[in-house]
C-alpha cells in the first residue's frame, strides 16, 4: 500500500512539473497579447479540423480551399486591427473575430 501511495504521488509531481512547464512555454509576446493568442489559437484549431475534414472525407478540397479563405480573412482583419492599436485588440474587437470564427466553424462540421 505504502509504494502504491509513493507511486501515485510521484505521479502527480510529475503532473504538475508538465502544467509548470506548459504554462511557462507561453512566449512573451503570448503574455503581453492574450487577446490576439486566443483569438490565433481559435484560427490554429479551425485549421487543423478543416484539415481533419478533408482527409476524413467529409468536406472537398474546394469547401476546405473557401474555409481557408475566411479564416485568412479573419487572421487579416485581427493584424489590421492590432496595428491601428499599438500591436493590441480590444474585448470588443476580440469579440467581433470570435463571432466570425464562429460563424466559420459551423461550416467546418456540417
Amino acid at each position: 500500500m505504502k509504494i502504491k501511495s509513493m507511486m501515485i504521488a510521484g505521479a502527480l509531481i510529475v503532473a504538475s512539473m508538465g502544467v509548470c512547464t506548459a504554462q511557462a512555454a507561453d512566449t512573451k509576446w503570448q503574455k503581453n497579447h492574450p487577446r490576439r493568442e486566443q483569438v490565433n489559437n481559435r484560427l490554429h484549431n479551425q485549421n487543423q479540423r478543416i484539415h481533419n475534414e478533408v482527409k476524413e472525407g467529409d468536406l472537398s478540397k474546394g469547401q476546405a480551399a473557401q474555409l481557408h479563405k475566411d479564416d485568412h480573412q479573419i487572421r487579416q482583419e485581427e493584424r489590421d486591427m492590432a496595428s491601428q492599436n499599438g500591436g493590441h485588440i480590444t474585448k470588443q474587437e476580440q469579440k467581433t473575430l470570435n463571432q466570425q470564427e464562429n460563424q466559420v466553424s459551423k461550416t467546418i462540421g456540417k
